[in-house]
């Protein structure tokens, strides 16, 4: 005989919209301590919830919250990255700029991406969402949500700071990589050249996804030479100010330093959060793997930005960083061929593609 919470879950599918509603809403908590109450009948409850989530709007939302935890799960999750028709429904509503629960999308998107099957995203073709992107691919319509919906600049109810977290785990492999490095013929942009900019971003959401891409960017070998040009990505001042301090200079260093880093406001303040730090050390640490970027960083001083770090940021795992960094920066160059090679295989050695605390990554809402 079910139990009172069994037949509450039944209700999920009644054709009453105030019984689908309260059903939904009594649900939500426990869809993060007893996850196996939504896997019964061969997950008819998410079945019903992924129906749900295009129902009138507070059901919607009570639904997506719902799934937003039961991801977690791993055959919940291969269930929903695996539904093509349920993907293109979730599109459908995060490029459309009136949806209220557009966010909350978003976090789905974020968890989803702990599946392989979401890198069916890099090549999936859809109808161009006109007030959103003028591309025809699923990939580059999430990154225009992301860009322009910044701050609630699309969608007066979302930010889409959680797509930073999509981005992050689709650019740990190669072909999601290659995204991100390739200039898209819509509007002739490198689409990481897009995210930089949100390195000091308020949100620390989109700062930690922003700065998780980036490094997993800079696994790309042969894209570092765009990576570091002045005249490209120009990556160093937005990989160098959220690790930069208040700290004064010598008129030595300073005046090599690159020319975002020189005068800097004395009540300037680094990251708050110090995994985010770690990242972009770990990146820095990446480019290093070529003579080039090792040159380029000491031309501009990334030394002395180190020390300060490694000196006021009372953190192991940031100093640790900077102690890499340091040993990498300050060797000498003596048999450039065999030195490469040692520094590339120190770099894999000591990173891999994983997110900075990828497990904490998974959304929950409770």
């Amino acid at each position: 005989m079910p139990t009172e919470l069994e037949e509450l879950v039944e209700f999920l599918h009644h054709g009453n919209t105030q019984i689908r509603q309260i059903a939904c809403e009594n649900l939500v908590g426990f869809s993060t301590v007893q996850p196996e109450l939504f896997k019964r009948q061969q997950l008819l409850p998410v079945r019903d919830l992924k129906l749900l989530v295009r129902d009138y709007a507070p059901i919607a939302k009570n639904a997506l919250t719902i799934l937003i935890n039961l991801s977690a799960d791993e055959e919940v999750l291969a269930n929903i990255a695996n539904d093509d028709a349920f993907l293109e429904t979730l599109l459908l509503k995060i490029t459309n700029i009136k949806e209220s629960n557009a966010d909350e999308f978003a976090m789905l998107f974020a968890n989803l991406a702990k599946s392989n099957k979401m890198e069916r995203l890099l090549t999936l073709k859809r109808k161009a969402p006109e007030a959103v992107s003028k591309s025809g691919n699923a990939m580059d319509q999430l990154m225009d949500c992301f860009v322009k919906g910044a701050e609630n600049g699309l969608n007066k109810y979302a930010n889409f700071d959680y797509l930073s977290y999509l981005f992050a785990d689709l650019s740990k492999s190669e072909h999601g990589r290659a995204y991100f490095t390739s200039r898209q013929e819509y509007d002739g942009v490198v689409p990481v050249t897009k995210l930089t900019v949100f390195t000091e971003h308020k949100s620390t959401i989109r700062r930690k996804g922003v700065a998780s891409t980036i490094k997993n960017v800079a696994f790309d070998v042969p894209f570092h030479p765009t990576l570091l040009s002045e005249d490209e990505a120009n990556i160093l001042p937005y990989i160098l100010l959220p690790i930069t301090g208040p700290e004064e200079y010598s008129e030595e260093e300073a005046l090599d330093m690159l020319p975002d880093l020189q005068l800097l406001p004395p009540d300037k303040q680094r990251d708050a959060d110090t995994s985010i730090i770690v990242t972009h050390i770990e990146t820095l640490l990446l480019l290093t793997t070529t003579r080039e970027g090792r040159d380029k960083m000491r031309a501009v001083q990334v030394y002395p930005v180190i020390r300060e770090c490694h000196l006021h940021v009372n953190d192991e795992s940031v100093r640790d960083a900077c102690d890499r960094l340091v040993q990498v920066l300050m060797r000498d160059e003596e048999g450039d061929d065999k030195t490469s090679q040692l520094l590339a295989g120190h770099a894999s050695e000591n990173l891999d593609l994983e997110l900075p605390g990828d497990d904490q990554n998974v959304v929950e809402i409770f």
